[in-house]
């Protein structure tokens, strides 16, 4: 039987993404070459969600992204099911940009390699940085968050479920053993 341990419910996380889009106007908001680059799926709804607040407290559009990162995984032929291939969409000239990618968990650093790995096709940004609701430690690659939501202790065999309104119907984050 599964135990779902919550770490953050809807309050909690609207509170996270607020303080987050208040460090990257901190860091970035003079930039006029701001970005956001969401990783398909949950971290393209935070994305979104972060725009909507960065674009209000700017006073200006902050140009959004979407990046389905599934054939750049280096794990795709081990996979015992075919990978879901979701849309990407960057409608915007990401050379010399200040990006900022989002995901909802960091956990081995490999969807974040895979993802940096799959932005270059379409351009050399100045920078990208990375910003994320849950970072769960248990790093394999050399790859850390610029903007982290929370620091969430975790064991390997467990598992960190983020909900999105968008597709699950509530907001929530839990630790699933």
């Amino acid at each position: 039987m599964e135990q779902c341990r919550t770490v953050l419910g809807s309050r909690e996380m609207a509170r996270t993404l607020d303080r987050l889009a208040s460090e990257v106007i901190e860091r970035r908001g003079e930039s006029e070459k701001l970005a956001l680059i969401g990783i398909q799926r949950r971290g393209a709804d935070l994305a979104e969600r972060l725009k909507k607040r960065l674009d209000e407290r700017l006073g200006r559009r902050i140009p959004l992204g979407k990046r389905d990162i599934n054939l750049y995984r280096d794990d795709w032929s081990s996979l015992e099911i075919q990978p879901r291939i979701n849309c990407t969409e960057i409608p915007f000239d990401l050379e010399g940009a200040s990006v900022v990618l989002v995901d909802d968990v960091l956990f081995s650093g490999r969807t974040i390699r895979a993802a940096l790995e799959a932005i270059l096709d379409y351009g050399r940004p100045k920078r990208v940085e990375l910003l994320v609701l849950i970072d769960r430690g248990h790093r394999e690659l050399p790859i850390q968050a610029d903007y982290v939501g929370k620091k969430v202790s975790t064991q390997d065999h467990e598992h960190v479920n983020v909900l999105v309104a968008e597709r699950d119907a509530e907001d929530k984050v839990c630790i699933v053993r």
